[in-house]
């Protein structure tokens, strides 16, 4: 297959395809897809993440487990709790701002997201009832701190998953 350019046409032995025909448009969407198919599969390691932080996954580990701890505290009224709350919420937002400017980061922001949203059913939405309702049943705490544990393995998990600085060279 070649393109005639003196006759502004393409050239497949024992067949000629007219410029603007709807078989020309077919084969070159063809070959467009085939072309960005391979490209793609060239090149599988290069979705753009933020490196590895040791940091992150640090503070990630350790807030989860501050986070559970403070959960199991709600059986108690919320104003006796509210200093724990806001050293909880202190530390949680430090590592939401250093999160925020981080680049390729828009996985782990989205996540942080949901799990601090005070209208969903993790930690954001855990507080929110906790400050409304002045103290929560043990059972519901037992399944909230599930959920809520699961949502800080995923964003422990995600980090630990990146590529190491070290792995780069």
């Amino acid at each position: 297959m070649a393109f005639d350019a003196v006759h502004n046409r393409v050239n497949i032995p024992g067949k000629q395809i007219e410029p603007g025909s709807r078989r020309t448009i077919t084969m070159l969407r063809r070959l467009l897809f085939l072309w960005l198919l391979a490209a793609f599969f060239s090149f599988p390691g290069c979705v753009a993440t933020a490196p590895y932080d040791q940091q992150v996954y640090a503070q990630t580990t350790a807030l989860k487990v501050d986070a559970l701890k403070l959960m199991t505290k709600a059986t108690k009224d919320y104003n006796t709790q509210k200093e724990a709350v806001e050293k909880f919420t202190d530390s949680w937002d430090k590592l939401y701002e250093y999160e925020l400017h981080r680049k390729n980061n828009g996985i782990r922001i989205s996540m942080w997201k949901l799990l601090r949203d005070p209208e969903r059913n993790l930690m954001g939405g855990f507080l929110a009832r906790w400050q409304k309702e002045n103290s929560l049943s043990t059972p519901f705490i037992d399944e909230a701190k599930i959920q809520v544990g699961k949502a800080f393995d995923q964003l422990s998990e995600l980090e630990s998953g990146k590529i190491k600085p070290k792995d780069l060279q």
